[in-house]
């Protein structure tokens, strides 16, 4: 009976560690190090490094029902926010490849949300990384919509949607707290590291 227990101890951990194994693939499991010098794009890298990181973590191990959570009756659902964020990561990534935003972005399932919204928060952060800047004084946020196109600077993008994006990474926080499935303490927001 013992070793059966032991067993199953062991596939337990083994299943659980393959699990935990396959979330550290997605960006922002941890913060990566940050570069020698600061540059305006390794300074705008690094907001988008932190809100990777935070959204990372607000976002891991969210249940159906923390998803369907909203505070009251005209608030977001969890999901509504967390379909936002990925809107806006879309922007973010967009401007910084020179590539309009047009239009909603597609629905998709959470768990391929979540793992889009990261790729598009690494793609922009590893672009901003590489430029001087007076590339970065080039990088405009353009909406198209039906004939109305629309620029903004990069400056609106700070306080805009990477703004508004670690905004709502706060909300999903309050909100999976609200909903019986509160943030972990296993990470610092200080550090981007997770506590061994």
């Amino acid at each position: 009976m013992g070793y059966m227990i032991g067993v199953r101890f062991v596939v337990l951990m083994l299943i659980s560690g393959a699990m935990f194994g396959q979330d550290k693939k997605l960006p922002y499991y941890e913060i990566p190090d940050y570069p020698e010098t600061y540059t305006a794009g390794a300074v705008a890298a690094r907001m988008i490094d932190g809100l990777g990181f935070r959204y990372y973590w607000a976002t891991d191990g969210l249940r159906k029902e923390d998803l369907a959570y909203k505070p009251g009756n005209d608030t977001r659902t969890s999901q509504q926010t967390i379909e936002h964020i990925y809107g806006m990561s879309i922007i973010i990534l967009n401007s910084t490849k020179g590539i309009s935003t047009e239009g909603q972005p597609a629905t998709l399932p959470f768990e391929a949300m979540r793992e889009q919204t990261l790729l598009n928060l690494q793609g922009a952060s590893t672009t901003l990384r590489t430029l001087s800047d007076a590339d970065l004084n080039n990088i405009k946020m353009v909406f198209k919509r039906a004939d109305k196109t629309t620029e903004f600077p990069f400056w609106n993008e700070i306080n805009g949607p990477i703004a508004d994006c670690l905004w709502h990474v706060g909300q999903v926080v309050s909100f999976r707290r609200a909903s019986g499935n509160p943030f972990t303490d296993k990470v610092s927001v200080l550090t981007g590291k997770v506590i061994r």
